[in-house]
């Protein structure tokens, strides 16, 4: 593997790895954390011909409703809509589906899968490529689709395990994690001065959302009585 692919994929590996440890209690196995990541790269292709569809049907009325449509039509309902299938597809009736962090860690696989293979594609773009997109996607894009998959897995989690409110909670597994999605894209593409002002604080908020997420599943887990995560 050559250095440009490393710096592509490093990101990922890192995400995924911290995202194994991060479920101390019962992990969850990694045969099916790897599907997660290889079916979540293969709805890469499919994802990219339905975005090339609906491009076509982008308005020419200036660059702000350019960028809107891009950002929540194309991008983030596109790409959520094709992860949270999956997510339903492999895990909602599997037995290792059995506590409330395991949606996002499931969600956040699937969710680096398809990021593993679009960084891939973006660093290695003849135009676009190289190691500044490399870098800056490392830090920003790759994290981003993870984060978006903690919103997704924590609300797909509460839907598996609260039935009572089943249906709200299956709405805001795909709503929320499609908002974030695509606020996050159209303050990039809009490229005013006056949305990039707000690029940073809204990225450390979803680490805080994801992180404070995280702690909150982690400590409704029903394993926290061994005393040591179990290796699968």
């Amino acid at each position: 593997m050559g250095p440009l692919a490393s710096l592509a994929l490093a990101p990922v590996l890192i995400c995924a790895f911290y995202m194994y440890i991060r479920d101390k209690y019962e992990r969850e196995p990694v045969r099916l954390l790897l599907l997660g990541l290889l079916f979540g790269a293969i709805i890469t292709f499919p994802i990219i011909h339905t975005e090339n569809l609906l491009a076509i049907y982008t308005p020419n009325s200036g660059i702000i409703a350019e960028a809107f449509y891009d950002s929540f039509a194309v991008a983030a309902l596109t790409e959520e809509a094709f992860k949270f299938v999956l997510l339903f597809c492999l895990v909602w009736r599997n037995d290792n589906f059995n506590e409330r962090f395991d949606g996002i860690v499931y969600a956040v696989f699937i969710s680096l899968g398809f990021a593993g293979l679009e960084n891939y594609l973006y660093v290695f773009d003849p135009v676009m490529g190289g190691a500044g997109t490399a870098f800056g996607r490392a830090f920003f894009s790759v994290p981003g689709h993870a984060l978006f998959g903690v919103a997704m897995g924590y609300y797909f989690a509460l839907s598996k395990f609260e039935r009572n409110n089943r249906v709200r909670l299956t709405i805001l597994a795909f709503l929320v994690p499609f908002l974030l999605h695509g606020t996050y894209d159209f303050i990039l593409l809009s490229n005013r001065p006056y949305t990039m002002l707000i690029f940073i604080p809204f990225v450390v908020l979803l680490w805080v959302m994801g992180l404070l997420k995280m702690k909150r599943h982690l400590q409704a887990s029903p394993f926290k009585h061994k005393t040591n995560p179990t290796q699968e």
